[in-house]
């Protein structure tokens, strides 16, 4: 291999080759004599030097052939070329074929000097150009590829920074939410308007470490996904936190996976603080009966017998929805009078409502006719969502001047539908998105998370659906659609059971 200041030297007078070589052997170049075209061409080959010195005429190859062949073979090669001193001419065609530089005979050796160190130079630079496009090339393969990772992971990546502004995101997250840079992420994917009050970004900025939590996210296209979420600091040279990674793993499947008695031992677990409550309250409405029958006050008991009443059913509700849930069984379809059926609802309603003072109002189509149903489901369905509604008046802090629920009915040719509103606490778009759900509950431990999403089941299975609208602060809105005929695709599936009771 030539050293790197090595000159490959060519011309057929060999008494200047001579005199050149002694010239830049004392400037300390390393020097290799050719006088052809031919040798001058099988050292490029071979090995190739940094700068070429030749006459621009060699006896068996001259002129732009010479410089075009050269040029081929190595392309980083440096070429000076010698003229004679009339043939000025040709020095200038050369400069167009990318020369270094040209120099006209009898050689000058400070001319030659300058010429041979801007050779030198200007191959230095035109390598270091070079390696530093290669150097882009690589690292724009290398962003080509760790991008492709990026977006081929199989889990939602987004990168927020301090603000909780989305500044990158991968193409499953896009896909599921949206190109949304720029956004806030609980508004992307939580519909909130403010920060989530747990949020593992926030905890990784705070103590650099990584964070895990288990919730539940929303699509664009609305659809709900249980996700496990990892988040890790991204730092600078520093190691100051710039920015967070969020990862999150959908675990929708798993969770409709998970067997029917692990989630029998959940709603069980969930259920004991409220039944135990129930069973409280039994006891005093036992007690004002019996002193209310032994002191003969029909007022004392006809009040106790409402609260066992209400008590009682709302036992008879959390039962009905553990069975409902752990035990398959065919549709019960019959043929229902809907004015029967929806004053009997309201009648089992009415005493919760009267003792809390909120006014039950009925609006029932009484050409409403017949439809088919389960009757015992669709009781509950009903039940559930009823009972939700006066405990949303309850919660309600803003003390109306009067607190209602609206139950109605109304019949179309092919559906009817059902309606219950009410004016009380209202539920945010967050909670709405998440309140057919399996186990949440905006109640806090007063609620097992089962009622609303055995109530959407019910719907779900008779052929309809359950549509709810709310806003805070002002009250929220149920509709229930049944078909007047169930389909034959649900006609043979399997429900809960909850006639066994």
């Amino acid at each position: 291999m030539n050293p790197t200041n090595t000159i490959l030297l060519a011309d057929k007078d060999e008494e200047l080759l001579e005199v050149l070589q002694l010239f830049l052997d004392r400037m300390g170049y390393y020097v290799v004599r050719v006088n052809s075209a031919k040798d001058l061409i099988s050292n490029l080959q071979t090995n190739p030097a940094p700068v070429i010195l030749t006459s621009f005429h060699l006896p068996d190859m001259a002129g732009i052939e010479l410089i075009k062949t050269a040029r081929d073979l190595s392309p980083q090669t440096e070429i000076i070329i010698m003229v004679d001193e009339d043939d000025f001419d040709s020095g200038v065609i050369s400069l167009k074929f990318n020369v270094s530089d040209f120099i006209t005979k009898p050689i000058k050796s400070d001319i030659l000097e300058v010429l041979l160190e801007r050779a030198f130079r200007r191959r230095k630079d035109r390598l270091q150009i070079q390696e530093y496009k290669e150097n882009l090339d690589a690292a724009e393969r290398n962003k080509v590829q760790f991008q492709q990772l990026f977006d081929e992971v199989p889990c939602y990546i987004s990168i927020q920074d301090r603000n909780f502004r989305l500044t990158g995101s991968n193409k499953l997250f896009r896909q599921n939410f949206g190109d949304h840079i720029g956004s806030h992420c609980y508004e992307v994917y939580k519909h909130r308007t403010e920060p989530c009050r747990v949020c593992p970004v926030a905890d990784t900025f705070e103590d650099g470490a990584n964070h895990q939590t288990e919730e539940v996210v929303t699509t664009q296209k609305g659809e709900q996904h249980n996700v496990l979420t990892w988040t890790s600091p991204l730092r600078n040279g520093d190691g100051e936190i710039l920015q967070v990674m969020e990862m999150s793993t959908d675990t929708t499947q798993l969770r409709h996976l998970q067997s029917r008695l692990t989630s029998l031992g959940l709603m069980i677990g969930s259920m004991s603080h409220n039944i135990r409550g129930i069973l409280t309250g039994l006891d005093g409405g036992l007690y004002r009966l019996e002193k209310g029958l032994e002191k003969d006050k029909k007022d004392q008991v006809d009040d106790a017998l409402d609260v066992v009443k209400g008590l009682a059913g709302r036992i008879k509700c959390m039962v009905l929805d553990m069975l409902y849930y752990t035990k398959d069984r065919a549709l019960n379809i019959e043929d229902i009078g809907l004015l029967t059926f929806s004053r009997q609802v309201a009648d089992i309603i009415r005493p919760k409502a009267n003792r809390h003072n909120v006014k039950l109002i009925c609006d029932f189509d009484t050409s409403a006719g017949t439809v088919e149903m389960d009757v015992e489901s669709v009781n509950s369905c009903l039940i559930n969502i009823l009972d939700n509604s006066i405990d949303a008046c309850l919660e309600d802090k803003s003390r109306k001047e009067e607190y209602s629920v609206n139950f109605s009915l109304h019949g179309e040719k092919d559906h009817i539908v059902f309606k219950i509103s009410d004016n009380g606490v209202g539920i945010d778009q967050e909670t709405r998105e998440k309140i057919f759900t399996l186990f949440f509950s905006s109640k806090g431990n007063r609620g097992t998370g089962f009622g609303l999403f055995i109530s959407n089941q019910i719907c779900e299975q008779h052929g309809g659906s359950i549509i709810v609208d709310s806003t805070p602060g002002q009250g929220s809105a149920f509709q229930i659609t049944l078909p007047r005929i169930i389909p034959d695709d649900k006609r043979n599936a399997r429900c809960r059971d909850v006639d066994e009771i």
